[in-house]
């Protein structure tokens, strides 16, 4: 399969992490190509004023050759009157990006990306891009839920401010992180700044992902060529106890992860998504997974966002000799005792039909936990 749909990239971040600072200098330097890029408003992106070639009602056109407008209205009406008028060759761009305001949460554009059929067919989420300040990065996680959500939903975590920042509480931020989104990568700023493409391709549900790409999305940290064990790899993926100081926004994210080496009964699986979905679906900040079923020659690729999936990517290239599936859960207002007890119905054999759909020992965490 080819991925023909246009790549949109979320960048978001809290106040003053330097969203714009980023994006003017990608903008500069031009060796993304040419960029969409959609703000709620003109004034909020705060572009240098030498980027601005003119000012039109709809869009802004930018000296490197990108263009920047704003959201009229829905967004996803916005996305596809810009790549409508690509289309008709009014308009010249690559890729587009959606920079959101401060408080944005991340889920709701998600769920725009993937509800909505006509943009989903034109355009596909590349990746969630998240800046924090390293000097206030902990008090904004402390005071604002916006913020620790767009962490838990990265694909990549820039740091910003590092420069400035003492190395230890640096060190104790990244921690933090780590613990709140197990298989987002983390790095400072300036590495993307020098080399802008780690902004790009992040997603590992784009029609013509690779093994690699899959690997790379399921994890932390870029991994090795994949062998016949493409799992043997990924320590980095191992979910972080949460510390005795965590905070009470950070008490609400809740995350949990499976590993399974013997192909699942396709009852199995989607007696598990259901009943996670019809339980806990607006919790969901992201269910994502490397999926072996029975009876099927490769695995593929799942993603979702609440009660919202996308459709599944086949992994056609996989290594033979490997059947191991892998599974991420990252939730809001759970704990990490419901999402364990919700992934033990994974470990069944097969489906029971006159089993009540509810997880195994639900009851019992739920009165543990929501009393």
């Amino acid at each position: 399969m080819t991925e023909t749909r246009l790549p949109v990239t979320l960048l978001t971040g809290f106040l003053g992490a330097g969203k714009s600072t980023l994006l003017n200098k990608i903008l500069s330097d031009g060796a993304s190509g040419r960029i969409a890029v959609v703000v709620n408003e003109f004034g909020e992106v705060g572009l240098d004023h030498d980027l601005i070639e003119a000012t039109g009602e709809e869009v802004v056109l930018l000296s490197s050759g990108c263009i920047c407008c704003s959201i009229r209205g829905d967004l996803a009406e916005t996305l596809l009157n810009l790549i409508q008028r690509r289309d008709a060759g009014e308009l010249d761009f690559e890729r587009i990006v959606i920079e959101t305001t401060g408080l944005a949460d991340p889920v709701p554009i998600q769920q725009t990306m993937l509800v909505d059929r006509t943009l989903s067919s034109v355009a596909y989420l590349d990746g969630i891009v998240t800046l924090v300040d390293a000097i206030n990065g902990q008090k904004t996680l402390d005071a604002q839920f916006e913020a620790v959500s767009q962490v838990a939903t990265a694909d990549l975590v820039l740091l910003t401010k590092t420069d400035l920042a003492n190395p230890e509480d640096i060190r104790g931020l990244r921690k933090r992180l780590e613990a709140l989104n197990p298989t987002a990568r983390m790095v400072n700023v300036g590495a993307a700044v020098e080399d802008p493409s780690m902004l790009w391709a992040l997603s590992g549900m784009r029609r013509d992902a690779t093994t690699q790409n899959a690997l790379t999305w399921m994890s932390r940290e870029p991994e090795p060529a994949p062998t016949a064990d493409p799992f043997a790899n990924l320590s980095g993926f191992n979910v972080q106890p949460k510390t005795q100081s965590i905070s009470a926004h950070d008490a609400r994210i809740a995350t949990a992860s499976i590993t399974l080496d013997d192909p699942l009964d396709d009852t199995v699986f989607d007696k598990w998504l259901d009943t996670l979905v019809a339980l806990k679906g607006r919790n969901l900040l992201r269910v994502k997974g490397i999926v072996f079923l029975k009876d099927m020659e490769h695995p593929f690729v799942f993603h979702g966002v609440q009660h919202i999936f996308d459709l599944p990517v086949p992994l056609k290239n996989w290594p033979k000799g490997n059947t191991t599936s892998r599974v991420v859960v990252i939730a809001r207002d759970m704990t990490d005792a419901q999402l364990e007890r919700s992934l033990d119905m994974l470990r069944a054999t097969k489906a029971d039909k006159d089993q009540p759909a509810v997880f195994p020992g639900w009851a019992e965490v739920e009165a543990e936990n929501w009393s």
